[in-house]
């Protein structure tokens, strides 16, 4: 008699999901905005121990000395080492981002949501205002502040959350007009849940991946718009290192030290690419379609 044994074998019925850093890793215009992201991050937070001198000192070397082995980048007008000053505003550039993008999306969210989700005479003054913003130049809006304030950086993380949170209220206001008539929340409001349990509950939670890739985008433009705000002298002031007030300072030195604005420059380029890939890619990644290819 000859006995058959079979191993027990697990068999998979389903596929099982990937992780969401497996989609982040498949996804490649969303891995290299991450890693652009990180790496600006990093800088940021290892700032002194990545910059060889004081940002705001000067004579630390030989005045419009061009990039070399011991000044990375070269020295300004007033002898300060280019790469330190490069490197510490990061730091202004994240916080400006963060900040901004962080207000913009607490101010949008719950305005969207009310005005998605209750309609009527609320969703046209809290529409009404959000168009009111809009029509507003943001750069109009952060001189009208700073002759108010004054300039400097207040200025700029007071005005640019009130002109990006808008465009939050719009997206979270057309994802709740969406969602409201879905079948699982007219049976959540025959169970006899309240509205603020169904906004929280069931509305929020699908709002937050669009949600997400807004944000990126708007830090992205927050950059832009402080290195902006800055070039014009309302944004950060001297001696603070910041990508656009060093853009401002060395533009008169463009003929003779070109260097000086380029490297700032390339900073800006390189961490407003990396936060528009990031969004991108994550806007792949939350869409359902996109899941269901891997």
């Amino acid at each position: 008699m000859v006995i058959i044994r079979r191993k027990n074998k697990k068999i998979k019925t389903s596929r099982e999901k990937p992780a969401f850093f497996e989609y982040l890793l498949s996804n490649k215009k969303a891995f290299v905005g991450f890693m652009m992201i990180v790496l600006t991050v990093l800088v940021a937070i290892f700032a002194p121990l990545i910059a060889p001198y004081d940002p705001t000192a000067m004579n630390v070397g030989p005045i419009l000395q061009s990039p070399n082995g011991k000044y990375l980048m070269g020295t300004d007008v007033f002898g300060r080492d280019v790469f330190s000053r490069v490197v510490y505003g990061t730091r202004i550039s994240l916080i400006v981002g963060l900040f901004v993008a962080s207000m913009a999306a607490i101010i949008g969210t719950p305005l969207g949501l009310i005005a998605g989700y209750y309609r009527g005479w609320i969703e046209n003054l809290i529409m009404r205002l959000t168009d009111m913003l809009f029509s507003f130049p943001w750069i109009l809006m952060a001189m009208v502040l700073a002759a108010i304030l004054g300039p400097g950086l207040t200025t700029v993380i007071i005005a640019l959350p009130i002109v990006y949170a808008p465009q939050v209220v719009r997206l979270i206001r057309s994802v709740t007009l969406s969602i409201r008539e879905k079948e699982f929340i007219e049976s959540a409001r025959l169970s006899g849940e309240t509205d603020s349990s169904i906004i929280l509950r069931y509305i929020l939670p699908n709002c937050m991946g669009p949600l997400i890739v807004q944000v990126t985008i708007i830090m992205s433009f927050a950059i832009l718009a402080e290195a902006a705000i800055s070039y014009l002298g309302l944004g950060t002031q001297p001696p603070t290192p910041s990508w656009g007030l060093m853009l401002s300072d060395y533009a008169d030195f463009l003929m003779v030290a070109p260097y000086l604005s380029v490297f700032p420059g390339i900073s800006i380029m390189f961490t407003v690419i990396g936060f528009n890939f990031l969004g991108d890619g994550l806007r792949d990644i939350l869409d359902p379609r996109y899941r269901k290819q891997l």
